[in-house]
């Protein structure tokens, strides 16, 4: 808003000075010989004078010559150039909104991908305690199996030896047996018998 005032006091001023300018300087008609002439390639010893300062020389004699065409002209002028000028603001302003949009999108954008991030790095972190938890449980419960394993085989070791020695009992027996006839038994040496 500040601008469009802005804008107006100057369109304000610039037709207050026009229609001055144009109330105190006298309705002149310039003749053709007066306007400024262009060089022509048979006098090139005359000097031109620099483009700003024909506009120059053309703008005081618009002023002198038109009155209130001039007038009007410059007020179109001024119109036209408010126009713009808030044409201008408007487009500013919607652009200003485009972007915070834009901003405010990319912000929730943002926001949204953080919790999802934050909740699958959660859920990931749950996942690998309940596999660290069912490692730890499935390992405890391997060595369960393999000290039930170590004292089974220790069982059957024991077994072994037991029948070993009760084995070596028999022999022993029996050879003192074979020892207090004096018979050498048949069974071993049947190889060696006829």
């Amino acid at each position: 808003m500040g601008e469009e005032d802005s804008n107006l006091n100057k369109v304000e001023s610039q037709t207050e000075f026009v229609d001055s300018v144009s109330e105190q300087e006298p309705q002149v008609e310039e003749k053709e010989s007066e306007k400024p002439e262009a060089v022509t390639q048979e006098e090139p010893h005359k000097e031109v004078p620099s483009p700003i300062v024909q506009n120059v020389a053309d703008d005081d004699a618009k002023k002198v010559t038109g009155g209130s065409v001039d007038r009007d002209a410059a007020l179109a002028r001024v119109v036209t150039e408010k126009r713009l000028a808030l044409i201008k603001a408007w487009e500013e302003s919607e652009r200003t909104k485009a972007e915070n949009r834009a901003y405010k999108k990319q912000s929730a954008v943002g926001l949204w991908e953080e919790s999802r991030k934050a909740s699958i790095e959660a859920e990931l972190k749950k996942i690998e305690e309940n596999l660290e938890r069912k490692k730890a449980e499935y390992a405890e419960k391997m060595k369960n199996k393999i000290a039930e394993i170590h004292q089974a085989a220790e069982e059957k070791r024991a077994t072994v030896e037991a029948n070993k020695k009760e084995e070596f009992l028999e022999v022993e027996e029996t050879a003192a047996k074979f020892r207090s006839r004096g018979v050498a038994p048949k069974k071993l040496f049947a190889c060696f018998s006829a």
